[in-house]
């Protein structure tokens, strides 16, 4: 099985880093994510990887050799792009046999390895076909038939759901996860989605503005998001960051006259809290009021006013809540996250010091 290993990554136009100084590993025939909002560098980071840019500093392992100067043919790697990137004109058969042909592998190797990938996706039945003639779902599985093909150790995918609808996106995520277990693949997913990232990944590298935010298991960057940016980018609904108000040793909420927090050094910060680990509680000194429900069905969001802040609760129920409605709300003080409000960075140091 082969790894990478990226140290000291950037990459600039100008005076303008698009990757700055990202250090990270994959480990080998595991599945790592590379996930952030639009513009954070997460697509440039996997063309680096491929050898399709070029690095302005810092290096790329593949497998323990450094392949920062080495054109794409040599690293080792498959790929998959956002836009399929099929040949209209050529059959499924032919669109997945492009590489091996242009490798000149013999053609009863190519039989051989078309049938094995065929059957594996399910394209069997398709394979006289043009692009035109399939769905989007089935166009996807012809480019990850591509690259599979190949037997590549890795395999690199850029956003390769983002064109298909929210329930085929749903059955691609649990085929590919299967088909890279299925074959010990290292894999390397770029996506902006971070359901996509927490459903799949063994390890998720969340992105800003070029730099890691956090590099941390789905499960530790859910339970413990190294600052507030990566406590609202996970998770549906994000998290309540709210701005806090410092008083004789106090922390409170800003505009509310009820201790968050007892025993912090006067310190500007802000409390991050799950709206999952909200409840509803009648007998709560923390009051807010209700400005809108949303009913989703299993569950409801609350949104609520709590002193100068806005808040949102997911409920199991809100009958015989409205518009307008004071309620009191309750949270175990294990849900309770600190961030310093400058930097956003996690301060579990005061936390831990801290009386209820």
């Amino acid at each position: 099985m082969t790894g990478i290993a990226v140290k000291g990554l950037s990459k600039r136009w100008g005076e303008t880093f698009a990757v700055r100084d990202v250090s990270f590993s994959v480990e080998p025939g595991s599945f790592a994510v590379l996930l952030g909002p639009s513009g954070c560098g997460k697509s440039t980071l996997l063309r680096l990887i491929s050898g399709l840019e070029t690095a302005s500093a810092g290096s790329i392992e593949i497998g323990s050799k450094d392949v920062t100067a080495r054109p794409p043919a040599e690293r080792d790697l498959a790929m998959v792009f956002q836009s399929y990137a099929l040949f209209p004109h050529l059959s499924v058969a032919e669109n997945i046999l492009f590489g091996l042909k242009v490798r000149k592998t013999s053609k009863p190797e190519q039989a051989d390895r078309l049938a094995h990938v065929a059957d594996l996706l399910g394209l069997s039945g398709l394979l006289e076909r043009r692009p035109s003639q399939l769905s989007g779902g089935q166009q996807q599985r012809v480019a990850l038939g591509r690259a599979i093909i190949a037997e590549k150790p890795i395999c690199l995918m850029d956003e390769p759901l983002s064109n298909l609808d929210a329930k085929l996106r749903h059955e691609m995520r649990v085929e590919i996860r299967a088909l890279q277990r299925k074959l010990g693949m290292t894999m390397l997913y770029v996506t902006h989605d971070q359901a996509e990232a927490m459903g799949m990944a063994n390890r998720i590298i969340l992105l800003k503005d070029g730099a890691i935010e956090q590099d941390a298991t789905p499960a530790e960057t859910y339970g413990r998001p190294a600052t507030s940016f990566a406590g609202r980018f996970i998770g549906t609904p994000p998290m309540n960051v709210l701005a806090l108000s410092w008083e004789s040793g106090g922390l409170r909420i800003k505009g509310t006259g009820t201790a968050l927090l007892n025993g912090i050094p006067e310190t500007a910060l802000t409390a991050g809290i799950r709206p999952e680990d909200i409840a509803l509680d009648a007998a709560s000194p923390h009051r807010a009021q209700v400005e809108t429900i949303e009913y989703l069905g299993a569950d409801t969001l609350i949104d609520c006013r709590i002193g100068n802040e806005r808040l949102t609760v997911r409920a199991r129920s809100a009958d015989g809540l409205a518009p307008g409605a004071e309620i009191g709300l309750s949270w175990p003080r294990t849900a309770l996250h600190l961030f310093d409000a400058a930097s956003g960075t996690r301060r579990d140091d005061l936390l831990n010091g801290a009386g209820g």
